[in-house]
């Protein structure tokens, strides 16, 4: 049996965060072990799950996409401090760089990204900051800890080309003076779109139809849902409650 869902962007990040704390490795971290969430927009959304808490989500980003002409710090100034769990509990005053080398194998580190290639598995993270940012600072240590990485993006992010060649022609030399190309970082780990959230959530396969929208549902998305009856009148109770989830809203002026 099939139906179909439309997904507003920040209803896609709500419904990828509920899924992400779901996740067995998230759940053994919790209990056992540490959790680290890098910053995006999508990870704001992951840390209210864990925290079971509202946090300004602007504030919970690093770089960010946004209109022409439209300053970085209407969104947020990225004050709101670095989220590190162990055993359950909040560490404070820790960020999570600095978390990271007493991580290792069973521990969790949760980072967004800006380009997918999803028969690939494959994630491209922008780098804006001169050393790499949180990505360039984390990469080599969770993979050779052994420690989960699990990434939440949405289909929004899909691209068609090979993330890795995307990454070599993004790090070129000859790039234009006054609009230079952000170098690209291909990152790979537990990916978990839509189509995952779904599946971990509901039980249900979710195929994407189409994309795109107007009026506040930009880079929303369409998906076919296929599955039992139960299975679906699930998927569309959960579709349901998040009928309400606000766009993440920029600070006015």
């Amino acid at each position: 049996m099939r139906t179909s869902i439309v997904l507003t962007v920040a209803q896609s990040k709500r419904l990828i965060a509920r899924a992400v704390v779901k996740l067995p490795e998230v759940r053994q971290a919790l209990d056992f072990g540490t959790i680290a969430i890098g910053r995006g927009t999508t990870d704001a959304y992951v840390v209210e799950e864990l925290l079971g808490e509202t946090i300004p989500k602007g504030e919970y980003v690093a770089g960010r996409t946004l209109p022409p002409g439209v300053p970085g710090e209407r969104l947020g100034t990225s004050g709101y401090p670095d989220v590190v769990i162990k055993m359950g509990q909040r560490i404070p005053n820790l960020s999570v760089l600095d978390a990271l080398p007493q991580m290792g194998p069973g521990d969790v580190f949760i980072k967004g990204g800006n380009a997918l290639n999803y028969p690939q598995g494959v994630v491209g993270v922008l780098i804006g900051h001169p050393t790499g940012g949180t990505v360039g600072g984390m990469y080599g240590t969770v993979v050779s800890q052994k420690i989960h990485l699990i990434i939440p993006i949405g289909l929004e992010k899909l691209v068609y080309e090979d993330i890795a060649a995307l990454s070599r022609d993004s790090r070129q030399s000859d790039i234009h003076a006054k609009y230079p190309v952000p170098s690209l970082l291909p990152i790979t780990g537990i990916v978990v779109t839509e189509i995952e959230a779904l599946q971990v959530l509901c039980g249900v396969h979710a195929r994407l139809l189409a994309a795109g929208g107007v009026g506040g549902a930009e880079g929303a998305v369409w998906l076919m849902l296929e599955g039992e009856q139960s299975a679906l009148d699930a998927a569309l109770e959960l579709h349901a409650s998040l009928q309400q989830e606000p766009n993440l809203a920029l600070k006015l002026e």
